[in-house]
């Protein structure tokens, strides 16, 4: 099992989103609605590219750090809020002996506090944006994280909130899940898409994974979080 961070398993996007615009509140830049939904789900690198791009002085190196320490900083005094189902859903996974990997394109420091709130060996590996070559949309990090868990990519399911992290997880070759957070997932390619993780338990997921897999449902079909179609 593959787990996107930002959005799917935490909800850190009002973190992120105060730490951005409080940067570009100190160079007189506003974010557009448009440039703000671009920024869900994607690399730092290319995140900071684009703050580059706004008119922020800073190197890519010198934002991301600022963003480290901004997010890092808001979860400490605010407290983790997880997305709806996805900690049970962890634990469920756990006592079934399906191993669970984090592919986060936020930076190792962000991810190991973010897991760091979590019960000891909830992930059995993490995938950190600053330690691929390729950030999603790429499938690489998907495919490092099936390598880190010892098990080749079909044989992977992931769970995805953003259109950038559902390409690179579809890309790979995974069954991709898409569940809809502050952006449509509507056009993006998936095997299925779940309103929520809620309801959803290791059974029920392994029984849905088989189904897709052997091509029980196609691109972009919905369905209920206990894997019923509606």
């Amino acid at each position: 099992m593959l787990w996107d961070m930002d959005g799917t398993l935490i909800d850190s996007e009002p973190l992120w989103l105060e730490t951005e615009l409080e940067m570009l509140a100190r160079y007189g830049i506003e974010l557009a609605p448009e440039v703000r939904e671009r920024l869900v789900g994607s690399g730092l690198r290319a995140a900071a590219g684009l703050f580059q791009g706004l008119g922020v002085p800073l190197s890519v190196d010198e934002i991301i750090a600022e963003w480290t320490e901004g997010v890092i900083a808001g979860l400490s005094e605010t407290g983790p809020v997880w997305r709806p189902g996805a900690i049970e859903l962890l634990a469920s996974l756990g006592e079934a002996g399906i191993p669970s990997g984090l592919v986060t394109m936020a930076v190792r420091p962000i991810a190991d506090a973010v897991v760091g709130l979590l019960p000891e060996g909830s992930f059995a590996g993490i995938v950190a944006g600053d330690e691929v070559a390729r950030e999603k949309p790429d499938p690489d990090p998907y495919l490092r994280g099936a390598r880190l868990l010892g098990v080749g990519i079909a044989d992977c399911l992931a769970l995805e909130d953003s259109p950038t992290g559902l390409r690179a997880a579809h890309a790979s070759g995974a069954v991709a899940i898409g569940i809809p957070h502050l952006v449509s997932l509507d056009e993006e390619p998936s095997h299925e898409l779940w309103p929520t993780l809620a309801g959803m338990e290791a059974d029920r997921l392994s029984e849905r994974f088989g189904s897709l897999r052997s091509g029980g449902a196609g691109h972009g079909a919905r369905a209920t979080a206990t894997g019923e179609h509606e």
